[in-house]
């Protein structure tokens, strides 16, 4: 006869140490993780440009085809965090399949190998997100679970200003390459920090969203059965998907629209400019989220930055103006810092003794990667047909629907 299962919330030697390691890892690994995002678009269309056959839509189908391919490792990805014993060794062999990947892309020539490379580091990236949030959790425990994943993303955003202020002064002198030296510089960084990291600090169990010890009788339903009857996350999939699928293109279009405005060097650095304008305000907005995210509700938060994600699609409508194009971007801090301080800790709610906290998030990043990837097409094709402008108000009247099904589909997940 199966022993009840006896709740717990364990999470083993929570010292000081283990929070600072975090804290430089989320700094370090936040230029890694992503790959070379942005600046993709600027090195293809300014370096190499029509001359080699690159365009707009050229450009927009890498992104979607690297996209397409992250996406399809994000559940498998979520699945192998819930496994495996060892997450910090797989950050360590993400970390260096994306700088690789990305580094030889100035060796490599032709639609055919550029996708192959951003195919591979988009792939070992969907291991980042899981193997981050597992860790972090499988240290601190449910209850300090949305404090420290404010914290994570107040170092990542930190890092990502930091990194693209060095980009964009860099390439004032050595030009767009700069970029694939400074990520494999962090990517040295990242590695040595997670390898501080005690595996045996971190209890697998509670980093898999299990709120009882198995060898207590706790059972686990299959990864399908939570994913399809859990009916608030389908609702929250839905959600992501359209958050992405207006967000993701935003910045890339501000960065070919540079391209052509005030040429490779300057677009650069305009494009550091960008992220660090979104970056600097993303830190304080992270931070405030998870230190309030169990008092204010995930729901109004949520509301918020899809408000101001919209509002940005509409202004940059206004100029082209390089200075104006920053500082619109600078409310990219507010939307996207809400999405990410809360993108996990909403997973965590609504999966909290399932064990399958990460599958599940595999699972729900997996359909909002398929509205970023969407979103690059969708916005290079418009920007070939109907120009700019055009492509920057549909990604806001996407981010407006967004705002209408939150509000009226998606409960609030804080008690």
């Amino acid at each position: 006869m199966a022993t009840a299962a006896i709740p717990f919330e364990h999470a083993p030697k929570k010292g000081p140490e283990p929070g600072r390691v975090l804290d430089t890892l989320n700094f370090f690994l936040a230029d890694v993780r992503d790959g070379l995002g942005p600046y993709l678009a600027i090195y293809l269309i300014a370096v190499r440009g029509p001359s080699h056959g690159w365009n707009e839509a050229t450009v927009g189908t890498i992104l979607t085809i690297a996209g397409i391919v992250g996406l399809l490792c994000q559940t498998p990805a979520g699945s192998l965090i819930d496994r495996i014993t060892n997450k910090p060794r797989m950050v360590m062999a993400a970390a260096l399949l994306v700088t690789l990947s990305s580094v030889s892309l100035p060796l490599v020539s032709g639609f055919a190998m550029v996708a192959i490379t951003q195919s591979v580091a988009a792939a070992a990236g969907a291991v980042f997100a899981p193997a981050i949030s597992a860790t972090t959790l499988g240290l601190v425990g449910q209850k300090a679970f949305a404090k420290r994943v404010g914290r994570n993303e107040a170092f990542n955003h930190a890092g990502n200003a930091v990194s693209a202020a060095l980009a964009g002064a860099l390439a004032w002198k050595f030009g767009p390459v700069v970029v694939f030296w400074l990520m494999a510089a962090l990517t040295v960084a990242s590695i040595v920090t997670v390898s501080r990291i005690r595996n045996d600090d971190i209890d697998n169990d509670v980093a898999r969203g299990l709120d009882c010890a198995p060898e207590d009788g706790c059972e686990q339903p299959s990864a399908w059965r939570c994913l399809v009857e859990n009916r608030p996350l389908l609702v929250f999939a839905v959600i992501a998907f359209t958050f992405h699928l207006a967000n993701a293109a935003m910045l890339t279009s501000v960065g070919q629209l540079l391209a052509k405005t005030v040429g490779k060097d300057q677009a650069t650095s305009m494009m550091a400019a960008c992220i660090v304008a979104g970056q600097l305000v993303m830190v304080p907005v992270a931070a405030l989220v998870g230190r309030n995210a169990d008092r204010w509700g995930t729901k109004p938060i949520f509301l918020v930055g899809f408000g101001f994600l919209a509002a940005r699609g509409a202004l940059y409508t206004l100029s082209n103006d390089p200075w104006w194009l920053v500082g619109v971007q600078a409310l990219d801090g507010v939307g996207a810092g809400i999405f990410g301080a809360l993108f996990p800790v909403v997973i965590a709610d609504l999966t909290h003794g399932s064990g399958r906290f990460n599958v599940s998030q595999g699972a729900v990043a997996t359909v909002q990667g398929l509205g970023a990837a969407l979103s690059a097409s969708l916005s290079g094709a418009i920007i070939v047909a109907a120009g700019y402008d055009v492509s920057f108000l549909t990604l806001a009247a996407i981010a407006a629907l967004g705002f209408v099904l939150y509000f009226a589909m998606m409960p609030e997940t804080k008690r």
